[in-house]
């Protein structure tokens, strides 16, 4: 019997087979990789085989690694030392953070001459549980990529909506689900 994460990749390859429709919104070029939070370690040893499968049928693969994010825009912060005495104080920058991770991620993707032909595979949404909006910078990320946005999804999808590490609250999103 296979594990979760080989019946993801399964699933993967099998999406990634098809050919694109040329004309698609960012939501429907979105693709949601959802998997227990439990299963993140297996899914990051798993990563290269979802580029193998994504270069095997003859896309691009760029990974945007988020998992670092808001610690290393923490570090760059002029007032970082108060924030540690007093976190109350931080949470106010959260919008900041994630402006700052968008434009810093919109300029990874133009760096590396994203095509239609690109997957752009985001790892580490979960280390933004609590400090920023996902599906904001999913909203904000798949349409400015030409090719498909992949979204390795630590949580859940009952119908339309998504549920980030299994939290109560969640939003509605029309990417296309896969689940390991």
């Amino acid at each position: 019997m296979a594990d979760r994460i080989s019946n993801l990749l399964k699933e993967y390859e099998s999406h990634i087979s098809l050919s694109w429709p040329a004309v698609a919104s960012g939501e429907e070029r979105s693709i949601f990789a959802i998997y227990k939070p439990e299963d993140e370690l297996k899914l990051r040893a798993r990563l290269e085989a979802f580029e193998q499968a994504t270069t095997a049928h003859g896309h691009q693969w760029q990974l945007l690694n988020i998992t670092h994010a808001f610690e290393a825009w923490l570090a760059g912060q002029e007032y970082a030392e108060a924030y540690f005495e007093n976190p109350e104080y931080l949470e106010a920058n959260y919008e900041f953070f994630a402006e700052d991770l968008v434009s810093q991620l919109r300029q990874n993707i133009q760096a590396q001459s994203e095509t239609a032909n690109t997957v752009v595979a985001l790892l580490g949404c979960g280390t933004l549980f609590g400090i920023s909006s996902v599906s904001d910078l999913v909203r904000q990320l798949a349409d400015t990529i030409e090719g498909r946005l992949l979204v390795f999804f630590p949580g859940e999808k009952d119908g339309n909506t998504y549920r980030l590490l299994d939290a109560k609250n969640g939003w509605g999103y029309l990417a296309t689900a896969l689940k390991g």
